[in-house]
């Protein structure tokens, strides 16, 4: 009997060691995998909610009840600080996030890891960087190298001589962006930049804040043929205030990222929008993906113990009337 009793002790052990080292889920319960991101305050952030919510539908039919997911949108970041919270009281396994900022999201990302949550960061990393994470972004420096080149080369062979360029925010992401740009209009003699070389003034990535900066540019200079703004926000701000002055001479506006508006401007042969960068929306859903991935074991988690954030970018690309048909998604707001 005693025998018999130590046999059935040892098997409930194995078993019990058998299940807490087998992969995420396979214990009999769904992988729960948290997505916080920032409510809409703008035309991007309203296209990173849309794709979030598209691609856990996409994953919860094509596998379900496998995965189980809680989207949560967050309007500053202390209140993103709480819903993260609220993902761990949940259980999370797996935290997918776009930082409100990166500074105060920080030290409840790094409680998240040194509970065992795997975290990919899209489009925001962490500060400090002393922890193993996924930082997936969008190459910025790329954008701004193709936008230059687009820029360069349709302004040279149209004549056109002038143009101004406006940054986003002061973030690293537009210095990289502009850092790409300005070395490619730099290498046209003819080309130049009306505010000086290698200046330019920032809007927030808003339309509003676009349009008042433009207005003040008309007071100024009465010829500008070109206007690179590096976000299709800002640039539907450019577009109003070349309407609402009735100005003529500009013939190229430039923006950024990959709006719907825009795809359809160039689809449509606007004479004033005919391309655009792309830094795009879906990179949550490529977040997302990469949390299943590594929860099914197509991906290594082993990015969990490195000892600072392991980079993935998201490549750009120009977009022009020749592809964009292939980026045009119609069901989204961006």
């Amino acid at each position: 009997m005693k025998k018999a009793l130590l046999l059935l002790l040892c098997t409930l052990i194995a078993v019990s060691a058998f299940a807490g080292g087998r992969k995420d889920g396979a214990a009999g319960g769904a992988v729960k995998i948290g997505v916080a991101i920032p409510s809409a305050d703008h035309g991007w952030t309203g296209g990173i909610g849309w794709w979030a919510n598209h691609k856990v539908d996409e994953i919860s039919k094509a596998s379900p009840g496998k995965y189980e997911f809680r989207v949560v949108l967050a309007a500053t970041p202390q209140e993103q600080v709480g819903q993260v919270e609220s993902l761990l009281q949940w259980g999370i396994q797996y935290l997918v996030i776009l930082p409100h900022e990166a500074a105060p999201l920080t030290p409840i990302m790094k409680q998240a890891h040194d509970q065992g949550i795997k975290i990919i960061a899209v489009d925001r990393g962490i500060e400090p960087d002393n922890f193993g994470c996924i930082y997936m972004a969008g190459d910025n420096a790329q954008m701004g190298t193709l936008s230059g080149q687009w820029l360069a080369k349709t302004m040279k062979a149209e004549g056109l001589t002038n143009y101004i360029a406006i940054g986003g925010m002061p973030i690293p992401i537009d210095t990289e962006r502009m850092g790409g740009f300005f070395p490619e209009m730099n290498k046209e003699a003819s080309l130049v930049p009306l505010l000086g070389k290698d200046r330019y003034e920032f809007c927030d990535f808003q339309s509003q804040k676009a349009l008042t900066l433009m207005q003040t540019y008309f007071q100024q200079y009465s010829k500008i043929d070109a206007v690179f703004c590096q976000d299709d926000d800002a640039l539907q701000g450019v577009l109003q205030a070349i309407r609402e002055a009735g100005r003529t001479d500009i013939k190229i506006v430039l923006g950024g990222a990959g709006s719907k508006p825009v795809y359809e401007m160039i689809m449509n042969n606007d004479p004033l929008v005919r391309a655009t960068t792309l830094y795009h929306p879906s990179m949550i859903a490529d977040g997302i993906q990469y949390a299943v991935d590594v929860a099914s074991g197509a991906k290594s988690d082993s990015f969990h113990t490195a000892s600072k954030s392991v980079p993935v970018k998201v490549p750009s690309a120009l977009i022009d009337k020749t592809n964009v048909s292939q980026y045009y998604q119609p069901d989204s707001p961006f």
